[in-house]
């Protein structure tokens, strides 16, 4: 059967680049200009603060993460489009980090980018990049939230959520995950940490799970140099089997812009606000998937590089809204943390003796693309349960046997119903002979 066509160049590329360096992906389709009223802000071309090194590492290790992480969904997944979020991905799973151990630790903290660091310089370029990204730019709204549920009765180690509520600012609950009223908590506050653009992240809840790490982005403001309505105009769209659309093109022309050109790809860097946060959009000569397959931190540097402002003849980009949900299960594990995920991980630090593993890590995502911005909105949640069970749990009526295992003779065979009763007396019915 043949593979569906993979049309849309920037539906796949929209988040691939969400979270490198500090060049984000976010903004809004409902404001009239970056300070509301048509103004330019003011450019914003100096970080408030230096970066620490370990921080500078956490960036430069979850570009390698972020690109890796797009590039096996992309290939993995036959639907069309794919949008993802490094960062939520990357927060979700830095809060799970916390309560591996040994070599789930190793391997978890490999796949994210981060070998070398230990657990608290880890935190603490997690807790450093939160507080710089949600106040960079005036003009644009971005937050980030995190939050853990844990089931009633699940006794996990205080000193685990001391280091998320720390580190991460998540807010703890602990409810019945048997009651429906838990999954609407949850989905509810998915809801309000997207402004509504997410409103549902699970349709269940086993009550068999033992915790939900969650985290929501949500990334809201206007282009620096909005797009005019009225140039705005149908236009093909040529999927990669060669056959076409008609879409909404966005226009401008006789504008600057940063464009840049590498190995078989061209690039447009579409900034937001004050320019602190913006869209780079990459189209390649040929097929995107392949493109993007090796890519690195390198190829991702190159690409900024090669950016310079340049007026344009003209910029043609299309309007869009995608919603994506995705279980990240097979992905992360190919990317090394497939122990997290079985029977053989070690959460002990999340709870005394462990017996813990990763059963799922699910990532749903929004953007919508128009002349004024975007809005993009992501959740994450990764669910804790009890490690896989081999073995049989005897606890309602059962038979048995005894036998001869060489002749297959049986010696007993039984029917157990009520274990405490010892001799239920004789049964019904009489003896002798009629």
């Amino acid at each position: 059967m043949p593979r569906p066509a993979r049309p849309s160049i920037l539906h796949r590329l929209a988040l691939p680049l969400l979270v490198v360096g500090l060049t984000l992906l976010g903004a809004c389709s409902d404001t009239t200009g970056p300070d509301g009223n048509g103004d330019r802000p003011d450019p914003i071309t100096a970080l408030p603060r230096q970066l620490t090194a370990a921080e500078q590492t956490v960036i430069e290790q979850s570009t390698g993460f972020g690109l890796e992480l797009i590039a096996r969904a992309a290939a993995a997944d036959d639907r069309p489009n794919v949008v993802l979020s490094p960062l939520s991905a990357s927060m979700a799973l830095g809060m799970t980090l916390n309560g591996a151990a040994g070599g789930t630790f190793d391997a978890m903290r490999s796949t994210l980018g981060f070998d070398g660091l230990t657990q608290d310089e880890i935190n603490a370029s997690y807790a450093g990049l939160i507080d710089l990204l949600v106040d960079l730019d005036p003009d644009v709204e971005f937050s980030i939230a995190n939050a853990l549920w844990a089931n009633a009765g699940f006794d996990f180690r205080q000193s685990f959520a001391d280091r998320v509520t720390q580190s991460f600012d998540a807010t703890i609950e602990t409810r019945d995950f048997a009651l429906p009223a838990t999954l609407d908590a949850i989905n509810g506050w998915a809801d309000d940490a997207t402004n509504g653009f997410i409103p549902e992240v699970l349709t269940e809840l086993d009550p068999n799970l033992l915790m939900v790490l969650m985290n929501a982005i949500y990334f809201d403001g206007a282009w620096t140099e909005s797009f005019d309505p009225a140039e705005t105009a149908p236009r093909d769209f040529r999927r990669a089997d060669g056959t076409t659309v008609r879409v909404d093109m966005m226009n401008a022309s006789e504008q600057t812009f940063p464009l840049g050109h590498g190995n078989g790809w061209g690039a447009v860097e579409l900034p937001y606000g004050g320019g602190a946060y913006a869209m780079v959009v990459v189209v390649p000569a040929g097929d995107v998937v392949e493109m993007i397959e090796d890519w690195g931190p390198a190829d991702w540097a190159a690409v900024r590089a090669s950016l310079t402002e340049q007026e344009v003849d003209l910029l043609s980009i299309p309007k869009f809204t995608i919603e994506h949900d995705a279980f990240l299960n097979p992905v992360l594990a190919d990317m090394g943390m497939g122990v997290a995920f079985s029977s053989g991980a070690d959460f002990s630090e999340l709870r005394e003796g462990g017996g813990l593993c990763i059963d799922f890590v699910r990532q749903k995502t929004f953007i919508e693309v128009d002349e004024l911005g975007t809005t993009a909105a992501a959740v994450t949640t990764v669910g804790i349960g009890p490690t896989s069970f081999i073995g049989l749990v005897a606890d309602q009526p059962f038979f048995f046997a005894i036998h001869e295992r060489l002749s297959g003779t049986l010696l007993f065979t039984g029917v157990v119903g009520d274990p405490t009763v010892r001799d239920g007396g004789p049964g019904e019915g009489e003896g002798g002979c009629h």
